[in-house]
This record gives structure tokens, C-alpha cells and sequence, in this order.
């Protein structure tokens, strides 16, 4: 409601051409139009002649009266339409009056007035197979509502659908109507009734389609069609992404079964404007009490008379199936919502639990007469605002009186005695039929604009830039040092491949039949890959290829373009370049030779293993080394191993710094979310995990990680709603990955497995330096289980309904994250409500973030705990090397899946900490006896190898160290192999080994203790030194310094 307004403000309607009139009926002559507005006849148009192309010149101008505080209020202006109707004019005789048949209806929707003074479009006739329309006009004299009062208001739009799975004993008597009502808050202490009525009882059948369109909450007119709302439609949707009740998997065959049996249909929509005053009224009472009653009956019409005896009979009456629904309404406080729509269970109405839901004392029909009485004289026709009736509108009367009867007063009088029904008389005829028939009201309520804004997407990258101000921009620097030794690069690179080429063509055959090539042999094909270069002229070209970068290098990178003045000046610069040159040659052939792995992922291999084995200094260490200044990813790393071991604010400036190098990276935005939770700063990460979300909506990690956020707020409507979102993400993904399944299968190709092609959608750069996340579900406890990529979004396709189909439900899904170079329990992440989680360890991320994750995943679970659900558990305890929890879950794990090689690999690494080193080897040689690898064999190698050097089996070491240098070559696993071939007695193997983990890592002083001891048992004696004053020099050496052998 607004504030009274002193003048009333006329709103004229002018009524213009006509077009197609032909369509209604070819032999059309005369015609006139009728205006009504609100139950009111505001006049007839002159008699009109219709023109043999179907086109009629009416000019008729007619007028209404808007008031606040009258009949024709803002709250009718936004509910009720203008309503033409087209009359056919006849005469036989002229002495005889003429008759008039109504031949169609238009309705105008008078809601854009508010927006300005002049309304005008073409008028739709709503007849089937019929193009005609009405030209019309609306204008008002000044604006209805200033542009102060239109913004600072709200439209508030509500649908009622339809009431499903009835009681039995509803019936389709034409004596019964059907009503619902709820009330919305209006200006001070007012209340607005909204009231849906004439529902229409269907029995079983087809379901409602959709689209339909949207119907006026009028009654009864002369042309159905003319109902419909322009341009609104019921759309419906999945029941998942329903605000309501009943919209779980297991209600899903329930909903769909319901929708085609006995229902009662409304499909209209009431509208009303709030102003300020009540949109703040309504945010309040919403805050207050989230519930809201709407309440629906069924009632007899009663008499038709309008005699005192009437009325007294409809007193009498007695409310019937009296019932309410709960509508949960705090969504709407949710910062950018403005639209609800779902389905809610129908209760009995009973006072006390009415109350204590909703807070409301009283019912709207049983209580509140004064305000639908009022709701009657806004809803009927106004005697002073009628026309006049002329002649012609006097006789036709008697044709128009049964819809206009059937249209107002009928309303009007069911609402009167439903009013006027004592309130200890009230009853229902079946207390219970609601609760055991399982009725639910399916409605929608709609907001023009949302109660609480959405920060923008420019608002919140202002508010991270402020909480991370951007990095000052770098020095510019000159770039062409930096491509000139690109293209040195790229052309020892191409000479190298051709030189492999002319290798390939020489000598082949003779590697196939050869296999292992002794020395002399490479020396005599060394020779004579030279000669034929040389012979060829390809050595000459090779070197004129190389010989511009050369150039350039010298030009663009030591700047010198000048002369040297002596000979050694040049000598020195020679020797500089040439070392130069040869660096950066060995750089380029790496790159040609690397089997897809970086110093980078290498480092990070290191730095996982330094981790195991809690040398968590050397684990920073290697770190360290792999940061680069201007690489995001490695930054992440970092930081997340800082989180990981509780230096949180040191994590918190890794990811700050990866922040500023990248603005735009979602994950990075995430992590500082994390690490603000677990700072305790909950404002600063609501900022980052909203950022997220808005930077990369298709994201379901950026909206899962939101709504655990927000589940540790207790904002359980807020998360909520971002568990749909990602809910509705992965089915979209997985209809998706059906609809390309399906399609393979129909061309008859063999569909590629998901788990072999890694989904990159989600960040271009998949692979950080091996620190990126590849998240896998566990979605079949057994040996033959299948790990899907994150990305892909899949679900748990080893549970099955009864009649042997697969069914996809979207509860809780387990996954695991892992890292891409290194499997390792202690980083292991888990995830919740279908969707992947980022959450790593009770160290790395606050621990209610892990606790909400188990306990949502326990709760989803049907059938007990599955064996991923121990293994996480069991990981949380292992980090808290709690290891007689770890173990219980371990052989709760082995019980229900004893052929799951993670099983055994987790058991293996809980003996191995206990030093019960015969279990742990039974254990990893169990693991590695399964034809599917465990997700972290790189540290069942290793262990189980030093288990092996222990007791001495050399042999069996050697093999084992062989195994993880093929899987994931260290300096831990080719020193293993070292001091396996070193016990052996295998000293040259022994020595190439070492060289190779010395080559991976200098600074490993067990490395070079062996080297030192294969140098000292391998003397220069056996090599045939004959320099008798180095070798006592040797031993002179080795008597001062207390090792070796100075017999030697």
C-alpha cells in the first residue's frame, strides 16, 4: 500500500482500430467493443461497421479512477486486467431492437502503467483460429507512482499450480469450490490477503504440460482463453532444483505419480506492490520466522438467492478440509534471490501447531472476515464507478447477466460465507485425509528484484584487491635476449632431430638385432655417423644452421657488437660463450629427450618424500627451490604445504602472492578462503569463496566449498542453495557424458573411457608442477574399481536398483583428490553432496570442514559405511597419528572390501609406522600382486624395499628399487638400487646408480657416503696405477684421515 494521495488520477482507455475481425466470422457487419475494468462496465463503444477486409474504426475513449484508497487501488491495478469484449450487433427488422452476441475477448495488463503514462499495444482476440486484434490505448494524466517510489518498491508475484495426491474424498460437484490464501505484509501493521479460488478438480490422466500459461485470478468470463496472462508461463523443472519439500531422489516416483492422479489446478497468479515500508516489513518478518502459512478449503456454494434466508444458510456453513502448507520463505533472503518455486506437504489446520511454526494466531479464513471483506469491495463492482447504460447495453443485458453473475458475484459470495462461519464451528469433515492422502501444494513466489542484492562480480574483485593489494608492475625489460635464445633452442633442437634421423638410417636394423650395444660398437658407429656428415656436407649445413643464433646471442645477449683489442679479450669472451652455448645446448637436447618430466615435478617428488618421512626441513627446502617469482602454481604448493603443518599465515601469503600473480584463478581465490576459515577471518573468506563462485560459475568445487562454508555459518538455507547448484552442475555433466556414450554406441564405436582422457575444463593448467589436484571418485569399493576425473563430475555407477538397472542418485558422492606426480595419503581430499570438495587434512584445512564432510557422507550412505568411507576416516587419524583409531578403521576396510589394493597399501603404512616390519611386508607384497596398482605405489616401492635391505635380501631390493625408478624415479629409489648392488657386489651398477641419484640430488649425504665407499673398495691398484708417489699419496691420505685400506 502507498500513502493517500489527495487526487484521484484518470486513466483513460481508447479503444482504436480493429483488424482481422473477418477471422471471428466471415458474414461479421456490425460490431461493438465493451470496456470493463474490476467487475465494472466503464462503457460501450458507437456501433461500427466492419469493412470487407476485416477491419473496423471504432475511436471510443472511456476512463477509470485510480486511488490508493479506493475500489480501483494499486493492489487491483497489478491483480486485474482491462477486459474488451467484442459484441456482434444484429437487426432484422428496424423497428425491432437490435441484438447484440458477444463474439470474443482481450484483456490488457495494466502492471506497465506503473512504469510510465502510456500504455499501448495491440490487443490479442483469445478465440482459437483467430488473428484479430484490438488497438488500445491506456494512459494516465500523471506518473501512478513516482520513480523514488517504483525503485524503492518490489512487485511480489505468487502462483499457486496445483494441489496434488488429493483426498478421495474431493469430487468435481459443480456445488464445490476449491480456495487457498495466504497473506503478505503490507505498509505498518496491514495485512494484504492473497486468494486463489475456482480450482479445478482433474481426475487421473495425463499430467499437466508444461509450458502453460499463467491464468488471471478472476473468475468465470465469457472466453476461457482470455485467462491466460500474456507472456507468463509455468515452465516447472527438475524436482532436484525445487525449493520446497519432496524434492529428494526417493520422492521422485512419488512426485511423478501424484502429477498424473487426482488434482486440484489453479494455475494462477496474483500480484501485489510493495512499497518500502513493506518490503522492510517482510524481510523482517522472514528473519523472524521462516515459515509461512498458507492455508487451503473446499467448500459448498450454497444458495443462489439473495434473500436474508440465504444468507443466514451461508453462515451456517462449515469450513471443509481445512488444511495448511509450510512455506519456507528464508530463501528469499539469500543475496540474489528473488524466485521460489516448489512443492509443500498440506497438514490439518491446527492452532497450536500452526502457531508454533509460524507464529501466526490466527486463520485467515476463520479470523480474518473485516480483511476479505474488504478483499470483496476491492474484488466487486462498484456501483458509482459504473457507466451509464445506454439503450442498447439495457436489452443486451440479459445476454451478458449469466457470466457477469458467474464471474463477480459468485466470488463474492463464496469468500462472504466463508467469512461468516463461527469459529467454534469449524471442523473438517477427515482430519487426517490430507497427511495420509500426501497432499502438497506446488507454488512459486517471485520477486522483481531480489530482498538482498548480490555483491557484483566488480564489487568483489574491489573488495580481494583490497584485501590483497595488486603486485607493483615489473621493470620493463628488454625481450630479446630471451627469444634469441629461444630460437638458439629451437635449432639445436631441430639439428639434434635431424642428426637422430641420419643415426636411424645408418644403424636401425643393427639396434633391433643388436640389443645392448658394447662400448667399442657406439665408438665405431660414432665414427662413422661423422664421416658420413662430413662426406654428406649435412655437417656444414648443420653448422651454418646454428651459426646466425650464435650471432644473435652475441648481439642480444652480451651486448657486444664491437671489436676486442687483444687476443686474450677475445680468448676470455670465447671461453665464456662457449660455456654459454654448451649449457644451454644440454638445456635444449633435455627437453627433447625428457619423458614428460620437469625439474619442477621432480623437485615436488622430492619434497612429497621428504614429507613421508617427516623431514619437513627438507620438504621446505625442495619447496623452495621450485617457486618461481611469476609461476602461480608453484606458489600454491607452497602454500599448501605451509597449511598443511599449521603455519597458516605463511600459507596465507603464498596464496595471496598467487592471487596477485593471477587474479582470475579460482583455485587460488578458494585456497585463501580456506585459509581464512582457518584464521578465523569468516568475512574476508565469504569474499574469496563468492568471488569464486562468480569468476567460474560452472565451478563444482568453487560452489561445494561455498556451501560447506556456509554450513559452518549455520547458513543452511545460503548453503543450500549452493549444494543445488553444484548438484545441477554435475547432472549436467553427467547427461552430458551420456548423451556422448550414447552417441558412440549408435555409430558403433567403442566409447572412451572417462578415466583416460582427464577432463581440463576446469583450469587450462591441469598439471602445477605435479601439486595440481586430480580428483578421482571411489565409486566402486572393490578391486576393480574406477577413478574418474573431477572434472567429469561422475557418480557412483556400481549401485543399482533392484530390477538390475542403474540408477545415478544425486546424494553424497566420495572423492579423492590426489596429487599428479605423487599418490599420498596425507593429501588425500574428500567431498560431499555429489560434488568435489577441496578439503585436504584436519592440519591443512579447519577441522570442521573434514568433520562436515565425513558426517554428510555417513548420513548418505544406505547400507552402512562402504570402504572409501574408512579409508578417509582412517586418513584423519593417521595425520593425527592417532594409529590405533587408523588401524580399527583399516580393518573395517579389509572386512568389507579385502581385494582393494588401497586397503592393503594404507594397512602396509600402518605396520611400517608401528616397526612391525614382517606385517608391512606382507602387506606390500600383497598390494603389489594385485593386477591394479594402489593409488601411492611410489612409497609401497620404497618402503618395502628398505624392509628388504634390512633383512638383507639384496636381490629382492634391487628389484623392488628397479620398480619405483620405472614408476617414479628419485634419488631415494636409485640410492636404494645403489646400496642393493653395492651389497651384492655389483660395484660398477652400484656406482652408475648412485651417479644417477647424485645427478637428481647433489646435496644427499648417504649418496655420497656410498659413493665414497665404492670409491675406496674399487682402488686405483686394480686400474693399473703405476705412479708410485700418487699412490703413496693415497695412503698417506687414508692414514690421516682415519678410512680405507693403507695396505692398498
Amino acid at each position: 500500500a502507498l500513502p493517500s494521495m489527495s487526487q484521484p488520477i484518470p486513466v483513460q482507455i481508447t479503444v482504436g482500430n480493429a483488424q482481422d475481425l473477418k477471422t471471428l466470422k466471415s458474414n461479421l457487419l456490425h460490431t461493438l467493443v465493451r470496456v470493463e475494468y474490476n467487475g465494472a462496465v466503464l462503457g460501450d463503444s458507437p456501433k461500427t461497421n466492419v469493412l470487407t477486409d476485416g477491419t473496423a474504426e471504432y475511436d471510443f475513449s472511456t476512463s477509470f479512477e485510480y486511488c490508493p484508497d479506493g475500489p480501483n487501488s494499486l493492489d487491483v491495478l497489478v491483480q486485474k486486467p482491462l477486459l474488451l469484449t467484442l459484441l456482434e450487433v444484429t437487426s432484422k427488422d428496424k423497428k425491432k431492437t437490435d441484438k447484440i452476441a458477444p463474439l470474443a475477448q482481450a484483456v490488457v495488463d495494466l502492471l506497465p502503467l506503473l512504469q510510465g503514462t502510456v500504455l499501448s499495444f495491440t490487443a490479442s482476440m483469445t478465440t482459437p483460429c483467430s488473428l484479430a486484434g484490438l488497438e488500445v490505448t491506456v494512459s494516465a494524466k500523471e506518473l501512478l507512482l513516482s520513480a523514488t517510489q517504483f525503485s524503492s518498491g518490489n512487485l511480489l508475484s505468487i502462483t499457486l499450480e496445483a494441489a496434488y495426491s488429493v483426498p478421495e474424498a474431493f469430487t468435481a460437484d459443480a456445488q464445490q469450490n476449491y480456495m487457498a490464501c495466504l497473506q503478505m505484509p503490507a505498509a505498518g501493521e496491514k495485512e494484504l490477503p492473497l486468494l486463489f479460488k475456482n480450482g479445478i478438480l482433474k481426475a487421473d490422466g495425463e499430467k499437466e504440460p508444461f509450458p502453460r500459461p499463467k491464468n488471471w485470478p478472476l473468475g468465470p468470463i465469457l472466453a476461457p482463453d482470455a485467462l491466460n496472462i500474456p507472456d507468463s508461463f509455468i515452465v516447472g523443472g527438475p524436482y532436484e532444483d525445487e525449493d520446497g519439500e519432496l524434492n529428494k531422489s526417493e520422492d521422485k516416483e512419488f512426485r511423478s505419480q501424484a502429477e498424473s492422479a487426482r488434482r486440484v489446478v489453479w494455475d494462477m497468479e496474483t500480484r501485489c506492490f510493495l512499497d518500502a515500508d513493506a518490503v522492510a516489513v517482510l524481510q523482517t518478518r522472514i528473519a523472524e520466522c521462516r515459515h509461512w502459512p498458507v492455508e487451503l478449503c473446499r467448500m459448498s456454494s450454497g444458495g443462489k438467492g439473495k434473500g436474508s434466508k440465504s444468507d443466514k444458510k451461508d453462515e451456517d456453513k462449515q469450513i471443509a478440509f481445512h488444511g495448511v502448507a509450510y512455506v519456507n520463505m528464508m530463501h528469499l533472503l539469500c543475496p540474489g534471490v528473488k524466485q521460489i518455486r516448489g512443492a509443500f506437504r498440506v497438514f490439518n489446520y491446527e492452532d497450536s501447531e500452526v502457531f508454533e511454526k509460524t507464529r501466526v494466531q490466527y486463520s485467515i479464513f476463520r479470523d480474518r472476515r473485516s480483511q476479505l471483506s474488504l478483499g470483496k469491495e476491492r474484488l466487486g463492482t462498484s456501483p458509482s464507478n459504473k457507466a451509464a447504460p445506454s439503450k442498447t447495453q439495457r436489452e443486451d443485458s440479459n445476454a451478458m447477466v449469466s457470466w457477469e453473475i458467474c464471474g463477480c458475484m459468485l466470488s463474492i459470495s463464496l469468500c462472504q460465507h466463508w467469512l461468516q462461519t463461527a469459529r467454534h464451528r469449524e471442523q473438517c469433515f477427515s482430519p487426517q485425509q490430507y497427511s495420509e492422502a500426501g497432499t502438497f501444494l506446488v507454488m512459486e513466489i517471485k520477486l522483481d528484484r531480489p530482498l538482498v542484492p548480490k555483491r557484483l562480480r566488480e564489487e568483489l574483485v574491489q573488495r580481494v584487491k583490497e584485501l590483497i593489494p595488486p603486485r607493483p608492475a615489473l621493470a620493463p625489460r628488454t625481450e630479446g635476449a630471451k627469444k634469441v635464445v629461444e630460437n638458439y633452442h629451437k635449432r639445436v633442437t631441430s639439428v639434434a632431430v635431424a642428426i637422430l634421423e641420419e643415426y636411424h638410417e645408418l644403424f636401425g636394423k643393427q639396434l633391433l638385432d643388436q640389443g645392448v650395444m658394447d662400448h667399442e660398437t657406439m665408438e665405431e658407429q660414432k665414427r662413422q655417423l661423422n664421416y658420413e656428415l662430413n662426406t654428406s656436407g649435412k655437417y656444414f649445413a648443420f653448422k651454418e644452421q646454428l651459426k646466425y643464433s650464435v650471432v644473435k646471442i652475441v648481439r642480444e645477449k652480451y651486448l657486444k657488437t664491437t671489436a676486442f683489442e687483444t687476443k686474450e679479450q677475445l680468448q676470455a669472451f670465447l671461453s665464456e660463450l662457449y660455456v654459454y652455448l654448451v649449457d644451454h645446448m644440454h638445456m635444449a637436447l633435455n627437453k627433447v629427450g625428457e619423458a614428460g618430466v620437469t625439474r619442477a615435478m621432480q623437485l615436488l617428488l622430492f619434497a612429497r618424500e621428504a614429507e613421508a618421512n617427516k623431514d619437513l626441513k627438507l620438504a621446505s627446502l625442495f619447496y623452495n627451490q621450485v617457486m618461481e617469482p611469476q609461476i602461480s602454481p608453484a606458489w600454491l604448493d607452497y602454500g599448501a604445504f605451509c597449511l598443511l603443518y599449521e603455519d597458516a599465515t605463511k600459507a596465507q601469503e603464498c596464496f595471496q602472492q598467487a592471487v596477485c600473480l593471477d587474479p582470475q584463478h579460482t583455485q587460488s581465490l578458494l585456497l585463501c578462503g580456506i585459509v581464512c576459515v582457518k584464521l578465523q577471518t569468516y568475512e574476508e573468506a565469504e569474499i574469496f569463496f563468492e568471488d569464486a563462485c562468480c569468476l567460474e560459475p560452472s565451478s563444482i568445487i568453487a560452489w561445494t566449498l561455498a556451501g560447506l562454508f556456509y554450513e559452518l555459518q549455520n547458513n543452511y538455507i545460503q548453503a543450500e542453495r549452493s549444494f543445488r547448484e553444484a548438484k545441477k552442475l554435475l547432472r549436467a555433466k553427467l547427461e552430458e557424458e551420456r548423451r556422448i556414450l550414447e552417441a558412440a554406441e549408435g555409430e558403433g564405436k567403442k566409447p572412451s573411457s572417462p578415466s583416460t582422457e582427464p577432463a581440463t575444463e576446469w583450469n587450462p593448467r591441469m598439471v602445477w608442477y605435479g601439486r595440481d589436484l586430480e580428483v578421482h571418485l571411489i565409486s566402486n569399493p572393490c578391486s576393480g574399481q574406477r577413478h574418474f576425473p573431477l572434472d567429469q563430475g561422475y557418480l557412483p555407477l556400481d549401485q543399482h536398483s533392484k530390477d538390475g538397472k542403474k540408477k545415478f542418485p544425486l546424494c553424497f558422492l566420495f572423492v579423492e583428490v590426489r596429487e599428479v606426480s605423487v599418490s599420498s595419503p596425507a593429501l588425500s581430499c574428500w567431498a560431499v553432496h555429489g560434488v568435489p570438495a577441496l578439503l585436504t587434512t584436519l592440519c591443512a584445512v579447519p577441522p570442521q570442514f573434514v568433520h562436515k564432510a565425513l558426517a554428510h557422507e555417513l548420513l548418505s550412505l544406505q547400507g552402512g559405511p562402504t570402504c572409501a568411507y574408512y579409508l578417509a576416516l582412517g586418513w584423519t587419524y593417521q595425520l593425527r597419528e592417532d594409529l590405533p583409531r587408523w588401524e580399527e578403521c583399516l580393518l573395517e576396510a579389509v572386512r568389507i572390501d579385502p581385494l582393494n589394493p588401497n586397503v592393503w597399501a594404507q594397512k602396509g603404512h600402518l605396520c611400517y609406522l608401528k616397526k612391525d616390519f614382517d606385517k608391512a611386508k606382507d602387506c606390500y607384497e600383497r598390494v603389489i600382486s594385485f593386477e591394479e596398482d594402489a593409488a601411492d605405489m611410489h612409497f609401497v616401492y620404497l618402503r618395502l624395499g628398505s624392509i628388504y635391505l634390512d633383512e638383507k635380501e639384496y636381490g629382492r631390493a634391487k628389484h623392488i628399487y628397479l620398480l619405483a625408478c620405472d614408476n617414479s624415479a628419485s634419488c631415494l629409489t636409485w640410492l636404494g638400487v645403489g646400496i642393493a648392488c653395492y651389497r651384492l657386489g655389483e660395484m660398477l651398477e652400484a656406482e652408475d646408480a648412485l651417479s644417477e641419484a647424485n645427478a637428481l640430488n647433489n646435496t644427499n649425504a648417504e649418496v655420497w657416503g656410498y659413493l665414497a665407499l665404492i670409491c675406496l673398495q674399487v682402488s686405483a691398484q686394480p686400474l693399473g696405477l703405476q705412479n708410485d708417489s700418487l699412490l703413496q699419496e693415497i695412503r698417506d691420505a687414508q692414514n690421516r684421515f682415519g678410512f680405507g685400506d693403507p695396505s692398498l
